[in-house]
């Protein structure tokens, strides 16, 4: 069954902005999202040893936004965007040969983190601090699971986690940080338009 955006218990933040979405406005939603994680892949806070992205911020906003099927959807894109060369990777990295290369996990990880994320905001997790920085805490944690065997492929088991996750966590800590401030607060000020 295919319910509407009025009749989930808690449609996703487009649902609720953009009620009427056609084929059009799917397609513009899709585009625009992959859009804004290649935008976020591209900002770069250069901290000591490992600089901080964007990217992961934004593929989980997206996934919190969209919902889980548009949010998964939306991440598939931006992949098949820098497969066929477009600069949409951290860095304007682009290229099959990130998905077969150490980082490829993370990629694909990218996906089913999007789809989990939106799955949870479907059932109103984005909507308030606690819930939201623990749908994003389950977010990142898979992509590191899907992200870690593949990069222990290339340093091995021994090294995975000094290489692939520890250097990462104060960075990830803050964008869920982030999101657990912003996404709650668009809610309260969408919620606010709408009963004025």
């Amino acid at each position: 069954m295919n319910l509407t955006a009025s009749e989930k218990p808690y449609p996703s933040f487009v649902e609720v902005v953009w009620p009427r979405i056609d084929w059009k406005r799917e397609i513009i939603l899709i585009l625009v999202s992959s859009w804004l994680v290649a935008l976020t892949a591209q900002l770069i806070i250069p901290l000591q040893p490992v600089p901080i992205t964007g990217q992961t911020f934004g593929v989980l906003l997206v996934g919190a936004l969209l919902g889980s099927k548009r949010g998964a959807f939306a991440l598939l894109i931006y992949l098949a965007q820098g497969a066929v060369g477009l600069p949409v990777f951290a860095g304007g990295a682009s290229g099959v040969a990130r998905f077969v290369g150490p980082t490829g996990g993370y990629l694909v990880g990218f996906v089913l983190a999007g789809f989990v994320v939106g799955w949870l905001s479907e059932r109103g997790w984005d909507r308030r601090f606690t819930t939201t920085a623990l749908a994003m805490l389950i977010g990142n944690a898979v992509i590191y699971a899907c992200g870690l065997p593949r990069l222990a492929a290339f340093v091995g088991w021994e090294a995975v986690l000094k290489a692939g996750l520890f250097p990462f966590v104060a960075g990830d800590l803050l964008k869920i940080l982030l999101a657990a401030v912003a996404l709650p607060r668009a809610w309260a000020w969408v919620n606010n338009r709408n009963t004025t």
